[in-house]
């Protein structure tokens, strides 16, 4: 019996799934993901699913949120951005400050133009200061050349001078798109970059634990395409693990609900995912991944996702009305369940709220926690974290009682906030999953903390605890509607998640509301019952999966006229997408013409080659592209591949008197699709 083993380590859960292709499922786990040790959690969801003998798993997939959710939350490692041939304005608006500092980005002398000729010459020398100076302080380092696509000659020699001075893991521009736009490019290399020691980390875990229970089977990766590529493949390319997670539930909604076509709304800890998928396979976005609004160069599956999540942080707006994340933290009911010690805390911060008008009630329920047992070596830390660090030590601390013990509150706040954004610690507070434990629709943990968590909540907003919980889950509800009409508008060109049509949100949210004219904090209806029925109606099945989805979709479902199906094994759809995914890589290859005699130039991953005739340079892109195409599938663990070639042409109308058309360039598309080499 040939068995496939599949593993989802998500925000919140970790998943195991084995599949057989004969019998279809045949054993399924779940256990909490444990980001102080993604060991713990991993090792209890193997150890639950694994059959009687080891020998007879022939190949371990693993699907994984961890990409997707530090680009949401935030999180990464230092690293170093070298700009080749880039104007520092030209960056002005593209938030690389959001993911590297000032100080970690220097610009470099060199570039090439659109057609691949050299703009002026590499300084080699100002770069090999750069990386000394800046070698120390960083995990790894990004590399982006102006119009590096069109010829890497100057990224891949920054990035061999890397290699061979530092040994840190280096990631070049024009090896992981090939597609224009210089500001969004180096904010993709400089993500994978960042990402590089997190998916490390994971892998190395997952590869011990394997290990651990005797199992001996080529390790793979979901892509964000939802095909798989070779563990140590992934590691030199994190980013294309962006949307991994949401890749793999397609996949596996697809297998476990029996349909073709079909929105999948897939909610996690984290993150929810909205995705279309048509025959089978999700729809590719070709701009590239479109995560919390950052849009990442690489080719993967078209999904909305938003942080909106079962553990999402719940928050007053700016309009004092509640809204559900995007951060997630720790629910109060599970670290009470891991924590008992923190329940006299909540007791006396709810005697506080009546006793003490001063209070900083933003703070009220809210703790923060270790995250890691120990700080890595390369998070350095400063003397107020040290000393947030050494009370941690200790357990979870209310953040009201840090702030009580120091004398510069908004300097203990910062370092708070950096050693969360750093993976170091976590928050806890009061989350949808609370409001759950309250209403009695999910009873796991600890009911008294979000019993507490929740009556601070309502003091605060003059409310009944049950009401506060209802209009929780009611805004849960409302965003997710909101998710999977944008992601449906988007699909046919449209958005309003990211323009102005407040008619438009208008008109959604009343529909999602069910009438409703508009819900304040504080509960109350603001306008009474409204004077117009608003209606909404999904043509496509909506087809919801993730471990919170029974508690939310079947209302959202309601609200948008949407036949809606939960599978069986919906809560672990992420490890059985894992399971039966495929391998697929591409290669494109561009063909343009320089002007001069007519010659055609061939911009390839390792440089540029010239034909003085375009039938010529196009039997060579197809050639090359075929074999690099082929060579990929097989580095990414596929066997029994198959190639397929594709040429575009693009070719305008000229003006009268001129020609009857103008050739503009030619792009060769190779896709080497196989199936994972079992061992």
């Amino acid at each position: 019996m040939s068995v496939l083993l599949g593993i989802d380590t998500g925000g919140t859960y970790t998943d195991a799934a084995l599949f057989d292709k004969g019998k279809g499922i045949i054993g399924t786990a779940k256990a909490l993901t444990t980001k102080h040790d993604l060991s713990v959690g991993i090792r209890e969801a193997l150890s639950a699913v694994m059959p009687p003998s080891p020998e007879e798993i022939r190949l371990v997939s693993l699907s994984t949120t961890l990409a997707t959710n530090a680009v949401v939350e935030g999180q990464g490692s230092p690293i170093c951005l070298v700009l080749i041939g880039y104007d520092p304005t030209l960056m002005d608006g593209a938030g690389i400050e959001e993911i590297v500092p000032q100080t970690a980005v220097s610009y470099i002398q060199g570039g090439h133009t659109s057609i691949g000729e050299e703009i002026a010459p590499l300084d080699l020398s100002h770069a090999a200061d750069v990386i000394q100076h800046m070698a120390p302080k960083v995990d790894a380092f990004a590399v982006s050349g102006y119009f590096g696509v069109r010829n890497p000659e100057h990224e891949i020699r920054i990035r061999t001078l890397i290699r061979e001075t530092t040994g840190k893991p280096v990631t070049c521009g024009h090896e992981l798109t090939t597609q224009l736009h210089a500001p969004r490019r180096a904010v993709t290399v400089a993500m994978n970059a960042r990402l590089i020691p997190l998916l490390d980390e994971l892998i190395q875990m997952v590869r011990r634990m394997l290990a651990a229970h005797g199992i001996d089977a080529p390790l793979m990766v979901v892509k964000g395409d939802g095909s798989l590529v070779d563990a140590d493949m992934a590691l030199e390319r994190p980013v294309e693990t962006i949307l991994s997670g949401p890749a793999a539930s397609v996949v596996g909604a697809g297998y476990l609900a029996d349909v073709d076509d079909a929105v999948v709304g897939d909610m996690g800890g984290t993150t929810t995912d909205i995705a279309a998928m048509v025959k089978g396979r999700p729809i590719l976005n070709a701009k590239g991944a479109h995560v919390d609004g950052w849009r990442i160069m690489i080719e993967a599956i078209d999904a909305r996702t938003t942080g909106l999540g079962g553990d999402s942080d719940i928050r007053l707006d700016a309009r004092d009305r509640l809204s559900a994340g995007p951060q997630r933290v720790t629910p109060l009911c599970l670290l009470a369940e891991q924590h008992p010690a923190i329940l006299p805390y909540l007791r006396e911060q709810i005697r506080l709220v009546k006793t003490d008008p001063e209070v900083n009630r933003k703070q009220l329920g809210r703790f923060i926690a270790q995250q890691r047992r120990s700080v890595p070596e390369r998070d350095r830390l400063s003397d107020t974290q040290q000393a947030v660090w050494r009370a941690l030590g200790a357990g979870p601390q209310p953040v009201l009682k840090l702030l009580a013990e120091t004398d510069y509150p908004p300097v203990l706040m910062r370092a708070l906030d950096d050693l969360v954004s750093r993976g170091l610690a976590v928050i806890s507070a009061f989350t949808p999953t609370d409001a759950l434990h309250v209403l009695g629709r999910y009873r796991r943990w600890s009911t008294s903390a979000a019993e507490q968590g929740a009556r601070l909540w309502a003091d605060r907003l003059d409310m009944d605890c049950s009401a506060f919980c209802e209009a929780v889950i009611q805004q849960v509800e409302l965003q997710m509607g909101r998710a999977v009409v944008d992601a449906v508008l988007a699909e046919e060109g449209e958005s309003l998640a990211e323009g102005k049509d407040r008619v438009g949100r208008f008109f959604i949210d009343r529909a999602l509301s069910g009438g409703r004219a508009g819900r304040p904090a504080n509960g109350n209806t603001a306008t009474g019952s409204s004077l117009m029925t608003i209606s909404l109606q999904l043509n496509r099945k909506l087809v919801a999966i993730g471990a919170p989805v029974e508690n939310y979709l079947p209302n959202v479902a309601g609200r948008l006229n949407a036949d809606l199906h939960i599978p069986a094994h919906a809560e672990i759809d992420n490890a059985v997408g894992a399971a039966v995914a495929g391998v697929v890589q591409s290669v494109r290859v561009l063909i343009q013409s320089a002007g001069e005699g007519e010659v055609f130039r061939v911009h390839l991953p390792f440089g540029v080659k010239t034909y003085s005739h375009l039938g010529d340079a196009v039997a060579y892109a197809e050639t090359a592209a075929g074999s690099l195409a082929e060579e990929k599938a097989r580095q990414a663990g596929a066997e029994d591949i198959e190639v397929q070639i594709e040429r575009h042409d693009r070719i305008v109308a000229a003006q009268e008197d001129i020609a009857d058309e103008i050739y503009i360039d030619t792009e060769i598309v190779a896709v080497a699709v196989g199936q994972p080499h079992l061992k």
